[in-house]
């Protein structure tokens, strides 16, 4: 990008990019921050000034041009390149992203796993091979992500093992904040603190109808 735009406005890029990319597919041509505010439950306002960074500037009456705003959504998120990931770990959840793969709706693709028990090394889930977690260093080629869901025990150790094979992205699902040098993004998810929080939200902060998330 020529211009850099606030991590928040990149975080909800692809979130735009998903419902316009199915406007698109359904033969429209064209949206108000109001639909979309609805579709992707992000404020008008702050929609308006997302879309603001990257020069696209609705107009009253027509709001945004579809096509255009794919455009720019498919180079900034480099929707044209595809990026391999890695899943390291295939228990519930790591099965569970195997079924799922994201390239029906993304530029990712799951192209291989690995998992500790021998048991699973040398099946195949959706298409995917799984490997054993030995052959990591000589299985992980042309993979620049990996998405942890293993223990929690070893996940320092199994992290430094990726990033000694060039691993530049990590989804870590496991309880464990692992550490990585500088130039390493980690982005954790904890779906137990995630469903704390949600539970807590609720019966503290009750949303009342004119109240935005």
């Amino acid at each position: 990008m020529e211009r850099k735009i606030p991590q928040a406005t990149a975080k909800r890029l692809p979130l735009y990019y998903r419902f316009l990319n199915n406007l698109q597919h359904q033969g429209k041509s064209r949206v108000s921050s109001k639909e979309l505010s609805l579709a992707v439950k992000v404020d008008s306002a702050t929609i308006r000034r997302d879309f603001s960074y990257f020069g696209a500037l609705g107009k009253k009456g027509y709001g945004y041009n579809v096509e255009y705003l794919l455009g720019f959504f498919r180079k900034t998120l480099n929707q044209d390149e595809l990026t391999n990931v890695a899943i390291i770990g295939v228990g519930n959840l790591g099965t569970a992203f195997l079924h799922y793969n994201f390239l029906k709706n993304n530029n990712t693709k799951i192209v291989m796993a690995f998992d500790a028990d021998p048991e699973k090394a040398g099946q195949d889930v959706e298409g995917v091979p799984i490997y054993s977690i030995d052959e990591l260093e000589e299985k992980l080629k042309d993979v620049k992500v990996a998405i942890l869901t293993i223990p929690a025990q070893v996940a320092d150790a199994v992290t430094e093992r990726l990033v000694n094979c060039g691993i530049e992205g990590i989804l870590n699902f496991t309880p464990a904040r692992i550490s990585v040098p500088s130039h390493i993004r980690v982005h954790h998810i904890d779906l137990a603190v995630e469903l704390q929080a949600l539970v807590y939200f609720l019966k503290h902060y009750p949303l009342n109808e004119k109240e935005e998330i």
